[in-house]
């Protein structure tokens, strides 16, 4: 057995994806030590980890005072949690062995803990992979397109926060992609080849395992009876860019008093009181289990998240994607690329251009095919399952505690 520390930010998108991954390493044996926010300890407590956690509310403080802007700013952002993150993990693990670390792709300050601590990393890596080539060449635009008195002191700031981590903590930092995507010796990455964009560039080091879906270990009140046998829409922006009150109400001016059952999610930031009359076949809730709905659902409306894109794809569901913003955009362009649903625009977006999306989804035969492909891949990929199994193969060559 060996005893695994397992550092991850605090959101949804992060934190799901690797439930299974934590079950299945205790279920073979690990023992695993898991940092979080607040939010999320009683849903990995559940795993069976043991659940420690930071200040969320210092950090995001520290994150947003980089800068919101640019790229670069936002890398600088990470930079600035170090304070916050790394002597807290650091106090509450004092005296403690670990074999190995395993680290989220963005969250900025997993490699630099497993470079303090001196352990063997992997990169648990909850969106689409980069490659330092194409990372660079993302940044490379940033200092081509936007003015030189700009960026000059977003790079200045970026050189003095480096050069602070190397004489605090003793870690140095080459450049803005070890900040930004953690790489490691290992990176398990939550999607097929297939779906990743350039998949055929990365080497073997990336393992590629297929969305990782299992419960997401949270009680939800949810009425199922009024959705079986009914093949429903489910309508979802996810549980961060999700206060649009407006898309809400354009939703039940599309689809309201149809044939369709439409269940509607509309997060904690956001009152059902707020959005008037609702029309009778809707089913709105602040939260709902969405991997239980989207087996009972016909056609999934979502904002384009890895979670929400792989979950509808894993069960088969074909998708119309409003991307808002973060890697959504080219999340839904995949999704567009390989057929499995079609791509609108939030903003432009009318009643009638619902409508009339939705009712080319469920009728194009093509679409239908290309989603029922993609869930055969998602399916044969593994999971957490095959994660798991990279992880112990990762550990032989290594020489880590079996």
């Amino acid at each position: 057995m060996a005893r695994v520390l397992f550092i991850n930010g605090g959101s949804e998108g992060h934190i799901n994806p690797t439930i299974g991954v934590v079950q299945e390493l205790i279920s073979r044996g690990e023992e695993v030590v898991y940092f979080s926010i607040e939010a999320f300890r009683e849903r990995m407590e559940k795993t069976g980890a043991s659940v420690r956690t930071f200040d969320d509310q210092k950090f995001i403080k520290a994150f947003i005072s980089g800068g919101r802007d640019y790229l670069l700013e936002r890398i600088n952002g990470l930079l600035l949690t170090a304070d916050i993150v790394i002597p807290s993990v650091l106090e509450k693990i004092k005296g403690e062995h670990f074999d190995y670390i395993i680290h989220d792709s963005m969250f900025g300050c997993g490699r630099i803990l497993a470079q303090i601590l001196k352990l063997p990393a992997i990169n648990s890596c909850t969106s689409f992979a980069q490659t330092k080539e194409s990372f660079d060449k993302m940044l490379e635009q940033f200092s081509i397109k936007v003015p030189k008195e700009i960026v000059k002191p977003i790079n200045d700031k970026f050189q003095s926060l480096t050069l602070m981590i190397q004489e605090k903590y003793g870690v140095e930092i080459h450049s803005p992609y070890e900040v930004f995507c953690n790489p490691a010796p290992l990176t398990i990455v939550y999607t097929t080849r297939e779906f990743q964009p350039y998949g055929e560039t990365f080497d073997q080091t990336y393992k590629f395992v297929g969305p990782s879906i299992s419960s997401r270990l949270t009680q939800e009140n949810f009425d199922f009876a009024a959705i079986k046998g009914k093949d429903s829409i489910y309508i979802s922006l996810g549980t961060v860019f999700n206060q649009t009150i407006d898309f809400y109400k354009l939703c039940f001016e599309a689809l309201g008093n149809t044939d369709h059952t439409i269940v509607m999610s509309i997060g904690n930031k956001a009152q059902t009181s707020d959005l008037g009359e609702i029309p009778k076949n809707f089913i709105v809730n602040n939260y709902v289990p969405q991997t239980d709905v989207l087996q009972y659902t016909k056609l999934f409306i979502t904002h384009g998240g890895m979670n929400s894109t792989h979950e509808g794809l894993y069960y088969g569901v074909p998708l119309i994607v409003i991307p808002q913003s973060a890697d959504q955009p080219i999340i839904a362009g995949q999704v567009a690329s390989i057929g499995a649903g079609i791509k609108l625009q939030l903003h432009s977006l009318t009643a009638n251009q619902l409508r009339e999306a939705v009712d080319h989804v469920l009728t194009l035969r093509s679409i239908k095919k290309a989603v029922a492909n993609i869930k055969e891949s998602f399916r044969k990929s593994g999971g957490y399952d095959q994660a798991v199994d990279d992880i112990f193969d990762y550990k032989i060559q290594n020489h880590i505690s079996i």
